[in-house]
């Protein structure tokens, strides 16, 4: 489980903790290094821990999109990445153009703090993850930005993982006003909500049940790029 420290350490809350459930993955310290563009020599291509980073320098080289527009139960949300974040932005656009985050949910809500998406307790988006690859980012987190309110940010994985390598199926959007800046540091913001952040609200007012999950299900229909 990925989790991130509270403001008030005193009190240790669960409620300000970022988590999320990946799969346990080794580590390599160097995979943040600009290296040759990988050839995709298998005939079905996956991507992990020795690719990713090659994959997203050469995928990042023909971008043109530079927002993404989530679909919701509740409303649209369209966020602005930063192109100063090239891999996790690549990354990002990446998995909604492949349709990862479609008919996932926002399955974390804690009241004031955030709203976290990306997964789903379904066979649908297992086989999505699995056919995608296994692999982590590295954090990217001295670019000038930080957890203000409305940005969205990546979680960590803390199994085995030292150096918070991000899970990169995951995702979350700050809530608290003017923001969570406990954050900073750990964890890599690489954009920001620009029109609906009503809806972010409104997600994060709905009734939770043990594990922040919400007691109603709360769709991604559709993640688009643009």
């Amino acid at each position: 489980m990925g989790s991130c420290q509270s403001e008030k350490k005193s009190q240790n809350s669960q409620h300000n903790k970022v988590n999320l459930e990946s799969e346990k993955q080794p580590i390599n310290d160097s995979i943040f290094k600009e290296k040759t563009v990988v050839e995709k020599k298998d005939t079905v291509f996956k991507l992990n821990e020795d690719n990713a980073i090659d994959f997203f320098y050469e995928y990042k080289q023909s971008l043109t999109e530079s927002k993404v527009r989530l679909e919701t139960s509740f409303g649209n949300i369209v966020i602005e990445l930063y192109d100063n974040v090239p891999y996790h932005k690549a990354n990002f656009i990446f998995l909604a153009k492949e349709g990862y985050f479609d008919n996932t949910y926002f399955h974390r809500v804690v009241k004031g703090f955030i709203i976290q998406g990306g997964n789903a307790d379904n066979k649908k988006t297992a086989d999505k993850r699995r056919a995608i690859g296994r692999y982590l980012l590295p954090p990217d987190t001295r670019k000038g930005h930080s957890h203000h309110r409305g940005v969205i940010s990546m979680p960590s994985s803390e199994n085995d993982n030292p150096h918070k390598l991000a899970s990169p199926y995951e995702f979350f959007i700050v809530v608290t006003e003017p923001g969570s800046y406990h954050l900073d540091g750990d964890y890599t913001p690489f954009g920001e909500v620009i029109e609906g952040m009503d809806v972010v609200d409104k997600i994060n007012q709905q009734e939770v049940e043990a594990g922040d999950w919400p007691v109603q299900n709360i769709y991604i229909n559709k993640a688009v790029a643009f």
